[in-house]
């Protein structure tokens, strides 16, 4: 019985055991095929390399890894979806020290608006002019100077018309004879004709005298503007006595630009302001644009007109005018966000993953300390709102180095013989390669006896090579076995990039 109970635990023992040893292969089968996976999985994710460089000079391309033969430094990696990509990389270290600020291109309704400085003048449709109708002279003259300020109904000049005392006399003696009431309408009627005032034939029925002395008033209130008239001057019908301007409202009348002349519409509302006082503000409204550009500053002239009630508006004052446009939705970006070389505009975008991009943008109208975008930005895109310069800079010179490189030829490995570099370094796009041995120097040009060139199928034959400046190559001499690259172009149809020689000549 025990000898029973030892053999039943001997094959759970081993029964266990290979369970084990089963369950343990599995595992490892499996974190083995894992283990196997994970680099396929990765060499998939993997970016292309397409040469490695050195950032400090990055002209030349390597083939291959190593340490920088210009700089104590390794080699980078330029990457394929880098190749074309005009982003610069700031670390934020850098981005605080060079005070990097970003704004946000928000959507706004707003109206355009531009400055112009305008000349206050008198509103011509506030003046008047006062007359007289009838031969005398003046009498006393109460308002002695131009420009002087009166008010309506103020006394102006006295005026003595004796040619008024006949009607007067003939209409109090029909009145005193009592004639009819038609004769008496008939000869009032007759000084009115006259111009006889209505005020002076009352003082003559009062007094029962003829009144040919009569008192001229200001019809509105104002400043003088014209003075015809002194003390004693004789006086006709139709001569103007005074010109009172009024001031209740001015004109300010602007140059603007013919380029926003074209976006001005009467009634448009304009704030203006003292060019010497900027805290006396006031409000107006465009009345006309005058149908007329001048040929030398290319500008129209707007009247402005401009509440006045105070008086504090003189003409010849200059008034700086704001002029509001129509109000609608705009996407707009601070104005110190956009970079305006005269030619073009830019703005510096930042991307979803950090990098700096240059965007040339469309502007539209200028709204003051913010643009509209109107071409170039979305709403909500990240702008570089201080220290873009550096950053536009830096992508500038990245696209150039760029360019330089693409025109280039790739360099072998670090510490590679030059022969080696010049064997292995493909030739640019549109540019060949040959050997041969130069027959005569010029100033414009080289005779070269070459080799083959199987891309252009021709066979090796003697021909000039123009020479991309009179001082390019000053080395070279006839006899000297070279290896040279060209390009079609210049005078003689083909010319010289590059010129090596490979041995001693003649």
């Amino acid at each position: 019985m025990k000898r029973t109970h030892i053999a039943a635990a001997a094959v759970a023992a081993a029964a266990l055991a290979a369970g084990g040893f089963f369950a343990g292969r599995h595992v490892g089968t499996t974190g083995q095929t894992q283990a196997t996976g994970a680099p396929a999985a990765g060499q998939q994710g993997e970016r292309k390399v397409l040469y490695w460089h050195d950032p400090m000079v990055p002209g030349p391309r390597f083939d291959k890894p190593g340490k920088s033969p210009f700089m104590d430094m390794q080699l980078v990696p330029v990457y394929a979806d880098e190749q074309n990509d005009t982003a610069v990389k700031v670390s934020p270290g850098v981005q605080q020290n060079l005070g990097i600020r970003t704004a946000t291109v928000t959507r706004t309704r707003a109206a355009s608006s531009f400055d112009a400085v305008g000349t206050v003048q008198f509103d011509e449709r506030l003046t008047e002019a006062v007359q007289t109708r009838v031969d005398g002279y003046v009498e006393r003259l109460l308002v002695r100077a131009p420009m002087e300020s009166v008010r309506r109904g103020q006394p102006l000049a006295t005026i003595y018309a004796p040619g008024w005392l006949g009607p007067q006399n003939e209409y109090l003696a029909l009145k005193r004879a009592g004639v009819a009431d038609d004769l008496l309408a008939a000869a009032r009627d007759r000084m009115r004709a006259m111009s006889i005032p209505d005020a002076l034939l009352r003082q003559s029925e009062q007094a029962g005298t003829a009144q040919a002395r009569f008192t001229v008033t200001a019809p509105v209130s104002g400043v003088v503007a014209e003075l015809g008239v002194r003390d004693g001057v004789a006086v006709n019908p139709g001569m103007t006595l005074f010109r009172i301007a009024g001031l209740e409202r001015v004109w300010a009348v602007a140059e603007v630009p013919e380029g926003q002349a074209v976006h001005l519409q009467r009634g448009q509302k304009v704030k203006a302001a003292l060019q010497a006082d900027a805290s006396q503000a006031f409000e107006g409204e465009l009345k006309e644009i005058l149908p007329q550009v001048s040929a030398s500053t290319r500008t129209v002239q707007a009247r402005f007109q401009v509440a006045n009630k105070a008086g504090r508006l003189t003409p010849g004052m200059l008034l700086r005018l704001q002029v509001a446009g129509p109000v609608r939705s705009r996407l707009v970006v601070p104005a110190e966000a956009v970079i305006r070389t005269g030619t073009r505009a830019v703005a510096i975008v930042r991307n979803a993953n950090g990098t700096f991009e240059p965007r040339e943008v469309g502007l539209g109208a200028d709204l003051g300390d913010q643009l509209e975008v109107v071409q170039g930005l979305g709403e909500g895109d990240q702008v570089v709102a201080s220290g873009q310069f550096l950053v536009d800079s830096e992508a500038r010179l990245k696209s150039v180095l760029g360019g330089m490189a693409a025109a280039g030829q790739a360099v072998p490995a670090a510490g590679a013989p030059a022969s080696q570099a010049q064997a292995q370094a493909p030739a640019a796009p549109g540019t060949f390669s040959a050997q041969g041995t130069v027959e005569s120097v010029d100033p414009d040009g080289i005779t070269i006896s070459h080799g083959p060139v199987p891309e252009l199928k021709w066979p090796a034959m003697t021909m000039g090579f123009s020479k991309p400046g009179p001082k390019a190559f000053p080395g070279l001499k006839a006899g000297d076995s070279i290896r040279f690259e060209f390009r079609k172009g210049g005078p003689m149809g083909w010319e010289l990039v590059t010129v090596q020689p490979t041995g001693a000549g003649k």
